[in-house]
């Protein structure tokens, strides 16, 4: 299966298809020098498999683990690329989830004001979610993705053998962002996870959320209005992600922050849907600390924040609410 992303110059093919990690030469630019980026938490054959495709490779492994997101292990990125001369004609590689990715693009964007980047997720939540549309970051101060930039790969790969090696914990996360992009965009794909479905028709499940979130990226690349619909579950969800000091993983964060913004008659089809997953329905932690958190959410402009509501299955609304009128409909949800 192989979709674009439709951004004129910057548009880049996605491609979903087992072993294709072993074939990435035949879809990315490796005839020059790479910086292969993953981290510990990877198999390492993944990294060896693109660095022997390469006419010269540099693989750069950093911990697993959001506590690697931030300023010092980009730095480290960037060190790489300078102690080993990169030019412009060079490129970057990443092969790993969402923060291998998101450090590896912004140091691609950043190195001599941007150099090629290509992605190869290899968790389900990065392959559904975080390789496309070009959002690039770290977290500073304790705050998620606060510094970072809008920064296109060049191709991403997508191969669903890799997800063998995940874990049941990994692998339910990663549904959660197929849940999100199907709540607000797809009913039936909610409905084929209704139906327990997603495992077995998880190429199926893959291309229908990146191929949703491909189009509304393409009508509004830098999230000037439409893309914060993708956002659906995150403000409420990256709180608590920063207040449970990443020991919850981001796809059980973002299931909890569907929760309260998800119209009343369709809230139990939800919640029944993440508890078969085994996602979170409930937390427990410090409510100050998540509110504390949200306080300096991207999406809050002064005493209004704008939310993501669903109404009903394929539907979204944006809504400018009071921050504390949203603070106290969230308080469903922690206990």
């Amino acid at each position: 299966m192989t979709l674009t992303v439709n951004l004129g110059m910057r548009s880049y093919p996605v491609v979903i298809q087992r072993g294709i990690l072993s074939r990435a030469a035949d879809w990315f630019d490796l005839d020059r020098k790479v910086l292969v980026v993953t981290d510990s938490g990877v198999p390492r054959i993944y990294a060896e498999t693109v660095a022997k495709q390469c006419a010269q490779s540099v693989i750069v492994t950093f911990p697993a683990g959001e506590e690697s997101k931030n300023i010092s292990t980009w730095l480290s990125l960037l060190d790489a690329l300078t102690e080993h001369e990169f030019t412009r004609t060079d490129c970057v590689v990443a092969v790993g989830g969402g923060v291998v990715g998101d450090m590896s693009g912004f140091a691609a964007a950043a190195y001599l004001r941007g150099i090629d980047f290509y992605n190869v997720p290899t968790t389900l939540l990065a392959q559904i979610d975080s390789s496309v549309g070009g959002k690039v970051a770290v977290d500073y101060k304790g705050y998620k993705n606060i510094v970072g930039a809008f920064y296109q790969p060049k191709g991403v790969l997508i191969d669903p053998d890799v997800l063998d090696t995940l874990d049941s914990r990994q692998r339910s996360a990663g549904m959660a962002e197929a849940v999100k992009m199907a709540m607000i965009r797809d009913a039936e794909l909610f409905e084929l996870l209704e139906r327990g479905e997603g495992d077995e028709k998880i190429e199926e499940v893959i291309y229908r959320s990146v191929q949703a979130k491909a189009r509304v990226v393409e009508q509004d690349e830098t999230e000037g209005g439409l893309r914060q619909i993708l956002n659906f579950g995150h403000t409420l969800g990256h709180g608590i992600e920063t207040a449970s000091g990443y020991t919850l993983l981001h796809g059980e964060c973002v299931a909890l922050g569907m929760i309260p913004m998800t119209a009343s008659g369709l809230r139990e089809r939800l919640t029944t849907v993440l508890k078969a997953m085994d996602l979170p329905t409930k937390y427990d932690g410090d409510a100050e600390q998540i509110m504390s958190a949200m306080a300096h959410d991207k999406k809050r402009a002064g005493d209004l924040i704008t939310v993501i509501r669903c109404p009903a299955l394929g539907e979204c609304i944006l809504q400018p609410i009071e921050f504390e009128e949203f603070l106290e409909e969230i308080r469903e949800v922690l206990r």
